[in-house]
């Protein structure tokens, strides 16, 4: 059987997502596993999102570590599958995104695939934003194409959506090409407020936000940033949205309670995401979640009131787990680069044409 891995370690930095899928006609989930990121492995790798002190000798090592745990967790999830190393065509590693400049022209992920390789014994792909930046892409979202995949059979129009630390859509309707781009935050900026005003690592059920009040007035300085003002291909990252751009907003502004920011904050994200659906496909008539944001009751609830037309629920659903939607889709990209099958898309990240992502290590 054509057995890949996926390892996804997204904007969160909560922790690695580990999922093996069996690939031949359609894509199949076999198996999967979570790793919990050390605290100060995920300090120094929001550190290196940011210029500072001794930046490549410190990327090298945290890639090192961040390709250790990574190796543990492929590891596990050939023990929980009962299979061998010599039975996986490759691994798709994504490794961690920590700058994102698609309009300078570059894009980073933290990553080691020769170690990976070394110390998995299984041939290792990777890289595989930067050919599409190369070809003048955004390099993000890359997932649309898989989506479209998973998704795409049957009639009418569909979107897929991922919450991850930002929010991505991918649209799906009968006849046409898949279209995709970046709405803006999704989790990070309500993880990095709550932790910074009570050291809680994500907003469980969204029940903090559900606590307080939307103030217009933040919500409007907020949405009125560029990046809302325009329509894809488009894509963002730490880069733009993080703990001191919410600060400089607020700083203008009445003082408000924390429960209230976060309130806004989450219909930041909802409405971003909802405002930017209905411009690109307004004919929605399904919405799937994966993702993180997923799990966030208060912001599934407020998608579902914004869309009242179209029927929102989670990727399980149509039988594939909310959590590993994004890990398969980097084991599936690995075997798409084993195939010379071009993944990206040019309707959905503006690269110039269609390309071969990903480069690879052997075992």
């Amino acid at each position: 059987m054509p057995y890949y891995i996926g390892v996804m370690s997204g904007t969160s930095l909560d922790g690695l997502d580990i999922a093996l899928i069996e690939q031949q006609r359609n894509t199949r989930l076999v198996a999967s596993h979570y790793i919990s990121m050390p605290d100060d492995l995920r300090a120094e790798l929001l550190a290196l999102c940011s210029s500072g002190t001794d930046e490549l000798a410190r990327a090298a090592l945290a890639e090192q570590r961040w390709v250790k745990l990574a190796a543990q967790g492929v590891a596990q999830v050939l023990a929980d599958a009962e299979l061998k190393a010599e039975s996986i065509r490759a691994i798709g590693s994504h490794g961690q995104t920590v700058r994102h400049e698609p309009a300078r022209g570059f894009t980073i992920q933290i990553d080691n695939p020769a170690l990976l390789a070394e110390l998995t014994g299984i041939a290792v792909v990777a890289d595989f934003r930067r050919r599409d930046v190369a070809a003048g892409g955004q390099g993000a979202p890359l997932v649309p194409a898989f989506h479209e995949a998973l998704f795409g059979e049957g009639q009418g129009a569909r979107a897929v959506l991922n919450i991850g630390g930002f929010s991505n859509l991918s649209l799906i309707e009968t006849g046409s090409h898949v279209h995709g781009f970046d709405c803006g935050p999704g989790n990070v900026l309500l993880d990095a407020w709550i932790q910074h005003q009570q050291q809680h690592s994500y907003d469980r059920d969204g029940a903090w936000a559900a606590s307080g009040q939307v103030q217009p007035e933040l919500f409007n300085r907020l949405y009125a940033d560029d990046f809302f003002q325009t329509s894809g291909p488009k894509s963002t990252g730490r880069e733009l949205f993080n703990l001191g751009w919410l600060e400089n907003q607020l700083q203008t502004l009445p003082s408000y309670k924390p429960e209230d920011v976060q309130a806004t904050l989450l219909e930041l994200t909802a409405r971003s995401i909802v405002d930017s659906l209905q411009a690109a496909q307004s004919n929605t008539q399904e919405l799937l979640v994966c993702g993180g944001g997923a799990h966030n009751k208060a912001l599934m609830q407020r998608l579902a009131q914004l869309l009242p037309h179209c029927q929102v629920s989670t990727t399980a659903a149509y039988g594939v787990p909310a959590d590993w939607v994004e890990a398969m889709a980097f084991a599936w990209l690995a075997h798409c680069c084993l195939e010379h099958i071009c993944a990206n898309r040019p309707s959905v990240t503006g690269a110039s044409g269609l390309r071969i992502l990903g480069a690879i290590y052997p075992a």
